[in-house]
């Protein structure tokens, strides 16, 4: 049977296409060179010292102060405390100190956290993180120098985000006291983002001491 003229065409166009296409294997260049894997870890790392802390202490504000500009207007709060080219639909994160006292402290979890007294009122005013489980990207996502139209994928940007925590949680968090932390004091300076109705807000340390046993 004679072949279709028309549907000979479309094959033969479609054997050219293919012919001068050519599939790189995912994370390969055009040239044939394989670039870097990106390492969120080291990148953290890297930063950490020289970019970050300096940051957030330059950044941050005293947590009751962040707090009520927060309630406040937000956004005012967001360009004074924390990273005005935030992505659009994400929540206000702000950096900010807590100073006070531990009413009490959560540590059967892996998401372990204290609740601090900031205002002397005897009630908590703020959680803080204390790991090894941290929840949220808040140290990631309060930084102005980080841009999210910087990174390859979602997926990168993501891991960047959890690597902060890792850092924190190896350098920071680990030889914290996990006893009798009821009562004692706590210094901290870290991120937090915006939170609505009646839950504490929770804080994610980059630096944090814990007083000793009244």
């Amino acid at each position: 049977m004679p072949q279709n003229p028309i549907r000979l065409s479309f094959a033969v166009v479609a054997l050219l296409a293919l012919a001068a296409c050519k599939v790189l294997p995912t994370g390969t260049t055009p040239g044939g060179d394989k670039p870097a894997a990106f390492d969120p870890d080291a990148a953290v790392a890297e930063m950490w010292d020289g970019k970050v802390l300096p940051y957030l202490e330059a950044k941050a504000g005293p947590f009751a102060e962040v707090e009520k500009v927060a309630r406040a207007d937000p956004a005012a709060a967001g360009a004074k405390y924390g990273n005005v080219n935030k992505q659009t639909n994400s929540p206000w994160t702000y950096a900010a100190t807590i100073e006070g006292k531990i009413v009490a402290a959560n540590t059967q979890s892996r998401a372990a956290t204290i609740d601090v007294d900031v205002d002397g009122d005897g009630k908590a005013d703020a959680r803080v993180q204390i790991g090894p489980a941290i929840r949220g990207t808040a140290l990631r996502d309060v930084l102005d120098f980080v841009d999210f139209n910087s990174f390859t994928n979602q997926i990168d940007y993501a891991q960047f985000g959890k690597a902060f925590n890792t850092h924190v949680n190896k350098t920071v968090l680990g030889t914290l006291p996990r006893d009798a932390l009821e009562g004692r004091t706590a210094k901290v300076l870290g991120a937090f983002a915006a939170s609505g109705g009646a839950d504490l807000p929770l804080m994610t340390p980059a630096e944090i001491e814990i007083g000793p046993k009244p």
